[in-house]
């Protein structure tokens, strides 16, 4: 019998962007000084969509309205990232995407020691992006604090584990997508993806900027 010729394929992939922004240390320093500043209830979310933490202040979704020039730069940044990623992943033109009218929701976290954000997707998106201000102390014996986790959106997946599909290869592999963001970092992903932050645990603050986008 003549042994058959198996051709692997990746299929069902999830699309992700990544990119970094150099030199944004005076930019990060910018945004830090002014969402501290506004750390209170006129610019807290009034309607979350969690419970409320007092180590996470969670903002209003209007933030690329703001007119200050350090949040006009990330807003550039964020959403040209976001452009690209598109144009990587679809089969979308630039002319095409140009006739599009552009839509966003964009808020800041701050979060303390403790802090976290439950597993959640946007399902009124299509595309989201998460960027990083300021990272956050590193804690040596808490190696999973204030990560980013994406989890696996191939339902039922994990029905049944035997020794012959446990050991998966990746891209194959039934496992949680991590990433410790860095600053400057942005990361983009399709709005129906779960994900979470695991309990940050470090003394003194993580800060993130999230857009959710979709089009018309």
């Amino acid at each position: 019998m003549v042994s058959p010729t198996v051709t692997l394929s990746p299929m069902f992939a999830v699309p992700f962007g990544q990119a970094r922004l150099e030199s944004c240390a005076v930019l990060n320093r910018e945004l830090e000084a002014l969402f501290l500043d506004r750390e209170n209830d006129e610019y807290r979310n009034p309607t979350p969509s969690h419970i409320a933490q007092q180590e996470l202040f969670e903002s209003r979704f209007n933030l690329f309205r703001w007119p200050e020039p350090c949040v006009q730069q990330l807003r550039r940044f964020m959403l040209d990232a976001v452009v690209k990623t598109i144009l990587a992943a679809t089969t979308l033109r630039q002319e095409d995407l140009a006739r599009l009218t552009f839509h966003n929701h964009t808020w800041f976290h701050l979060t303390r020691h403790a802090g976290s954000f439950i597993a959640h997707n946007h399902p009124l998106a299509s595309w989201s992006a998460v960027y990083c201000v300021r990272a956050g102390e590193m804690v040596a014996d808490e190696p999973g604090s204030g990560l980013l986790r994406f989890f696996d959106p191939r339902q039922a997946a994990h029905a049944y584990s035997d020794p012959a599909n446990a050991g998966l290869r990746p891209p194959f592999a039934l496992r949680p997508f991590e990433l410790r963001l860095a600053e400057g970092q942005v990361v983009v992903f399709p709005s129906y993806l779960f994900h979470e932050v695991t309990p940050f645990y470090g003394k003194d603050l993580r800060i993130t900027v999230a857009t959710n986008c979709w089009f018309f």
